[in-house]
């Protein structure tokens, strides 16, 4: 039907006729001569029919906006005066012979050009009209791309695709499972996988050395602006290897993928321990595009008389820091720093302390704060000495519970990064390594901080022991600001896998009962291994430059989990529930 998509027309074609299908992106009638610029989905270009073509010109003034057209003509060259540099066929137009309406559209409920402003709620509504818009088809196949690129790198490593199952059983790993009723197992279910983490194991205990897979993923948790409850996880594992040649080779996987991609060579990737990135940045995923970094000032605050900071200077589960906004006093009104204190207190912060700096030769004359009344002059002046305070600066302070603390002062440096355009990159990978293997609950237990076939650095009667002693050989890459991949070296002894269930409280039963089928397979030789796992769709929305994930997926749920689209999820039919053997109480 055609013999040239559309953005392919190029000043090379001009004179040649050609066949063209696509949609009509824009109906104008000029002075008795009708443009009609026709879209696919390699771009746009304009064709032009005038009134001697007399039957396509009266077909060309009945089209609209989505009709779905067949245009033969000639290619030539625009007038100069015409030359559009913003399309990649703005030289030249297409001189329409004939026209042939293949179907109509109703008008579309908003409009695909770039001036639609439509809201989220509408476009996905109607996705298939949104994914029509050249972003949307500029990300979907940058995803391709992506996914062609992954597969292509990891083969050439000598990893093989294997396939996992989507229905399988449910395993705590932090999340809710997803649960499918079984029919012909009465009372039973089904869960969907929230990553294919045992199976993969099981592979290499299977002696497939290397395995890699594109897979779907659910996890039915709330959701945010890069999470979604189905989502697609580039799933790598090897056998006898380490930490470093697994981070080796994500790092040559990452890196050739936004080379090729966008052409960003990352000339290397840091290496920071947890305890580092949450001390200096308050996050394990820290956006080092930037610095601002945290400063701990709790031996400088323990002995002052204002309990606000001595308190928690005092307590060891706390943290009293600083943050130094560089010449922030004159970018923040005292109507912004009342702001970021509402903000911080998203994050469970009970208020905001600054300091503003005016002049440092003055001493406390020199200085703005509602806290200085409360600190020994010394004791300010050894604070603004640690942080390099100057003049104009102005200095943020966070004294609570530590997560508390590295919460709330964590996002209110990325707030004032993005607020004030402090970013001295564009791009900033690490890695973050060390991490804790547990982390305490609210009801005094332990849950594993990855999940629990982590390998920790610790022996077995040590983890039981001391839980929150071990260290675990995990390790997680970074980019700006987003983790976008982690991993670890797994656990292969059987003894070391009983005693991290043994310290998350599963009886031998239960676990006998969840992963017996894992158990033991490691009593059946099973090897040292490890591996990684990255989030595609968070690697294409850093890609192609958006800031939610919903925008990198075709066909992607709300933040309530619901498909506007299709409605789902939905009510299902009485007879279905009977023959599941399932009863509803709402």
């Amino acid at each position: 039907m055609r013999s040239h998509q559309c953005g392919d027309i190029r000043a090379e074609q001009i004179e040649a006729s050609v066949q063209l299908c696509g949609w009509v992106h824009r109906r104008r009638d000029h002075g008795g001569v009708i443009f009609l610029d026709v879209r696919d989905h390699k771009g746009i270009v304009q064709v032009v029919f005038d009134p001697d073509t007399v039957e396509s010109f009266a077909l060309a003034d009945q089209v609209r906006n989505e009709y779905v057209v067949a245009v033969e003509g000639r290619v030539r060259a625009r007038d100069p005066a015409a030359v559009n540099p913003k399309m990649d066929t703005g030289e030249v137009e297409v001189l329409g012979h004939t026209l042939t309406i293949l179907n109509a559209s109703r008008t579309p409920p908003f409009q695909l050009d770039e001036y639609s402003e439509a809201g989220e709620d509408v476009r996905l509504r109607y996705r298939y009209i949104d994914l029509r818009r050249p972003d949307m088809q500029r990300r979907m196949r940058m995803r391709s791309e992506a996914s062609h690129f992954v597969r292509s790198y990891l083969y050439d490593q000598k990893f093989v695709d294997l396939e996992t199952p989507i229905l399988t059983k449910a395993t705590p790993e932090g999340a809710r499972d997803y649960l499918v009723p079984s029919r012909v197992h009465p009372g039973n279910f089904y869960a969907l996988p929230q990553s294919p983490q045992i199976f993969k194991q099981l592979l290499m205990v299977s002696g497939f050395d290397r395995y890699y897979q594109i897979a779907r993923c659910f996890r039915d948790e709330d959701l945010r602006a890069d999470r979604q409850p189905e989502f697609t996880q580039i799933d790598i594992e090897a056998a006898f290897v380490t930490e470093k040649e697994i981070m080796d080779l994500a790092e040559g996987m990452v890196s050739g993928l936004f080379a090729k991609l966008i052409d960003v060579n990352f000339s290397e990737f840091p290496v920071l321990t947890y305890a580092d990135a949450m001390q200096r940045y308050g996050t394990d995923r820290p956006d080092l595009r930037f610095g601002l970094e945290l400063v701990d000032i709790h031996d400088l605050m323990a002995e002052v008389e204002f309990k606000v900071f001595s308190g928690p200077a005092q307590d060891p589960t706390c943290r009293v820091t600083a943050l130094k906004l560089p010449q922030g006093g004159d970018r923040l009104s005292r109507k912004n720093i009342d702001d970021l204190t509402n903000f911080v207190g998203i994050y469970g912060a009970k208020g905001l302390a600054y300091i503003k700096v005016n002049d440092r030769t003055t001493g406390s004359a020199g200085l703005q704060s509602p806290i200085l009344k409360f600190l020994p002059e010394a004791v300010i002046e050894q604070v603004l000495d640690r942080v390099d305070a100057e003049a104009g600066d102005l200095v943020f302070f966070g004294a609570d519970k530590a997560s508390v603390v590295s919460d709330a002062l964590g996002a209110l440096r990325a707030k004032l990064a993005e607020d004030l355009d402090l970013y001295e990159s564009d791009w900033a990978p690490c890695w973050v390594i060390d991490f804790p293997m547990f982390e305490s609950t609210d009801q005094g237990g332990w849950t594993a901080v990855h999940h629990p076939f982590t390998q920790p650095t610790a022996s077995s009667d040590e983890l039981i022991k001391d839980p929150g002693a071990s260290g675990s050989r995990a390790y997680d890459m970074v980019i700006n600001g987003y983790e976008v991949g982690g991993g670890s070296i797994r656990v292969h002894d059987p003894l070391m896998q009983r005693g991290i269930f043994e310290v998350l409280k599963l009886s031998e039963d239960e676990a006998q009962e969840k992963f017996g089928f894992l158990l033991e397979a490691l009593e059946l030789g099973a090897p040292p291994h490890g591996g990684i796992a990255f989030g595609l769709d968070r690697l294409v929305m850093l890609l192609s430059g958006t800031k939610a994930i919903r925008d990198v997926i075709a066909f992607p749920k709300t933040q309530t989990a619901t498909c506007l689209l299709t409605e789902a999820p939905s009510g299902v039919a009485s007879k279905q529930l009977r023959e599941l053997g399932i009863k509803t109480n709402l």
